[in-house]
């Protein structure tokens, strides 16, 4: 049971991200500092530092929770799921439930607005590229473990979870181009690329028509 102490550091934690956020999107990255942050939230630079190594690290908090939210959700997908369908539904399941991951902290378009924040700030989307590696490899374990598989000697886990990788990446990158900033349309550019998924790597290539 969560105790006094421990929520008082988790609502510290939630307000600084907020902060961050709300400065983020409308300063942005560059012209944001700790002190900024800190000060938003009426707390010392000192105490900042407590939560995050620095403005970094607090631009990519809730990107951060939303991956381990979609890892846990891989993890307890059924099964008998095949592991690009398990991490098919594990993705769409995060779509459709990010109010309930990052509510308590920012709405659901100022996570959208953050997220354009660090595509778009270079040393942001390189780290936040740098995370994605890391994210792929504990999602290769995952889907290692469910299918009983060593991940050391077997490369099935990683050639999908990287294949699976590169298609999220690409849904992002026409998204931030399309326009269309809402949470329904990149859930359903992530809907049409993974069915592309399969035959454009094994199937022959023919005219493409978007729907």
């Amino acid at each position: 049971m969560e105790t006094l102490r421990e929520r008082k550091k988790q609502r510290t934690r939630e307000a600084l991200i907020r902060a961050a956020v709300e400065l983020f999107t409308t300063r942005g990255y560059e012209g944001t500092t700790v002190d900024d942050i800190a000060d938003a939230v009426e707390v010392s630079q000192r105490t900042f530092f407590r939560y995050f190594a620095g403005k970094e690290e607090a631009a990519l908090a809730l990107d951060q929770m939303t991956v381990a939210h979609f890892v846990e959700a891989v993890r307890a997908r059924p099964a008998h799921e095949a592991p690009l369908e398990a991490l098919r539904q594990a993705v769409l399941q995060g779509w459709d439930t990010l109010q309930e991951v990052v509510d308590s902290v920012v709405s659901v378009e100022q996570f959208l607005r953050m997220y354009r924040v660090i595509e778009s700030t270079p040393v942001l989307l390189a780290a936040h590229l740098r995370r994605s590696l890391e994210s792929e490899e504990v999602l290769a374990r995952v889907l290692a473990e469910r299918e009983g598989l060593d991940p050391e000697t077997d490369p099935r886990p990683r050639l999908t979870v990287a294949a699976f990788g590169a298609v999220m990446r690409v849904t992002e990158r026409q998204w931030l181009t399309d326009g269309d900033f809402s949470l329904e349309a990149i859930r359903e550019l992530t809907v049409s690329h993974l069915e592309l998924l399969g035959p454009a790597l094994a199937g022959k290539w023919t005219p493409y028509t978007k729907t």
